[in-house]
């Protein structure tokens, strides 16, 4: 029984959501993190946050922003005087942002580069600094979006610093991996967490050879092979769990 720190489970769509459920399914101490009010700035909107947390049992729940530069470290503290010493990471947060080259902001690129790439990164530092072997060895799980196997020209400020989460795997996996933390990196393909519209929904499920979208579930499996002893041998890749999408059709 491990004990994990989950983010970005603030709706029961959300591979967050699905990911702290797989956890607490084997046995695992689980804490969660969300923020709320970025996803009722989104058009899908928010989630009923007490459902959420009913629906996994009510685990200890952190609520915390982290755009700013001293959540992660606090957000990590929290967890470990809730269930202990942590042996698991999953950064499954994300801050979504549309944007063209000619309509990117400077301020919604430094929002997007703060949660997404420097969160993920402060996370990992202050998960490392809490770890204690004795605890049993260690696991984290970045996430990003596919920008390195195409192009995602709509959506720069989310596509760049969730690139830059990709880029950093290998470097934190070598930094880590005489600690016995592995650090990965999983890529889940298009995800059906509510977020597109019924055109884009249809459009992208003809590129899937299922002729359907990959569900949270399925990340979450893999997530749960990442985090377990049957991956200790992986450290430092990009799991491309796309399903087959043929983005170039």
């Amino acid at each position: 029984m491990g004990t994990a720190l989950v983010t970005g489970v603030g709706r029961r769509s959300s591979i967050g959501f699905a990911v702290a459920r797989r956890l607490l399914d084997r046995g695992d101490r689980v804490v969660v993190q969300s923020w709320a009010p970025h996803d009722a700035e989104q058009p899908w909107g928010g989630d009923d946050l007490a459902a959420v947390l009913a629906e996994l049992g009510d685990p200890p729940h952190v609520s915390v922003d982290l755009a700013e530069p001293g959540a992660p470290g606090e957000l990590v503290d929290a967890a470990r005087d809730a269930v202990g010493p942590l042996t698991t990471l999953v950064a499954a947060h994300a801050r979504s942002a549309m944007g063209r080259l000619a309509e990117v902001t400077a301020a919604e690129v430094d929002l997007c580069f703060a949660v997404n790439a420097r969160g993920s990164l402060l996370l990992t530092q202050a998960f490392a600094a809490q770890h204690e072997p004795a605890a049993g060895p260690g696991a984290v799980v970045l996430f990003t979006s596919g920008q390195h196997r195409g192009p995602m020209s709509r959506e720069l400020p989310y596509a760049i610093s969730k690139g830059a989460v990709q880029q950093m795997t290998l470097s934190l996996a070598d930094e880590l991996i005489d600690a016995d933390v592995t650090v990965n990196c999983l890529n889940p393909g298009p995800t059906d967490t509510g977020w597109a519209d019924p055109a884009e929904q249809d459009g992208v499920a003809r590129l899937m050879p299922r002729g359907r979208w990959n569900s949270p579930a399925e990340a979450a499996a893999v997530v749960a092979w990442l985090t377990g002893p049957d991956a200790r041998s992986v450290t430092g890749q990009t799991i491309d769990a796309e399903g087959g999408f043929r983005r170039w059709a």
